[in-house]
């Protein structure tokens, strides 16, 4: 089930050409950073929510993993199709909006990188309720112990960079960590433009989000794609690295 908003336009029309975007040339080094992590066997079950032109999802498929993508964009899962084919694997495209996807099988663990879904808010969401929804949903379809790795755009940058006419004009807004602005793409009938939000995070209170999602907070670690490694977080660079895992059932004695 999807909900058209600002970002699904925008990214239908930006898919033929998203993979031209210079963050999308370290797919090697991101599987193998994201794989290391996760310690997992091939065979095992990864959930990728956001998947975008499935960038993340056919290198893991590549490698022996069964995953599934999951995007609200019809555009970008045809480019993820695409990929799969040419690499001749086989991937589980699913086309849903992340704040209601629900799934009837259970992953080993999960991924949300490079802003998939995960901040992007349509014109109605509320700043905290959007993302918290994704959590939980990612949270419910992962079975106990599972890991999931988050990276999400840096607060602490905004802020520095931010002005005070950047906050009167309502182009930040400092109370919700929300940025406004405007994106562009080509279509055959011309340039459209939309207006978008997307929102940033510190990171005290992006543990504090997953932690109400049900996660256990393991890592937080600078996660600006092509730049991913087990290392502080740098002030004024792009995102930020969540690592957390779903708590293990109990067993009583």
């Amino acid at each position: 089930m999807t909900r058209s908003n600002e970002w699904e336009e925008f990214f239908d029309g930006h898919a033929p050409v998203y993979m031209d975007n210079s963050f999308t040339k370290n797919t090697l080094e991101e599987v193998d950073f994201v794989l290391e992590e996760l310690g997992l066997p091939p065979g095992s079950r990864i959930l990728d929510v956001g998947c975008g032109t499935g960038r993340h999802a056919v290198e893991l498929a590549r490698r022996g993993y069964q995953v599934t993508g999951v995007d609200i964009s019809a555009g970008m899962l045809a480019e993820a199709e695409k990929a799969a084919r040419e690499a001749d694997v086989e991937v589980e495209w699913i086309r849903a909006d992340a704040t209601q996807f629900t799934s009837d099988k259970l992953f080993d663990a999960a991924i949300c990188l490079c802003e998939g879904a995960f901040s992007l808010l349509g014109g109605e969401d509320d700043p905290i309720e959007h993302d918290l929804a994704i959590l939980r949903h990612i949270h419910a379809a992962l079975k106990p112990g599972a890991r999931f790795i988050l990276t999400t755009l840096n607060g602490c940058r905004l802020i520095r960079q931010a002005t005070q006419e950047d906050v009167e004009s309502g182009r930040f807004d400092p109370l919700t960590m929300v940025e406004a602005y405007t994106v562009e793409w080509d279509t055959p009938q011309g340039k459209k433009s939309r207006q978008v939000r997307e929102r940033s995070y510190v990171p005290a209170e992006l543990a504090v989000l997953l932690r109400q999602a049900g996660f256990e907070v393991e890592h937080i670690w600078g996660g600006t794609a092509g730049n991913w490694d087990r290392r502080e977080v740098l002030l004024d660079e792009m995102e930020i690295m969540v690592v957390g895992r779903k708590a293990a059932d109990l067993i009583l004695p």
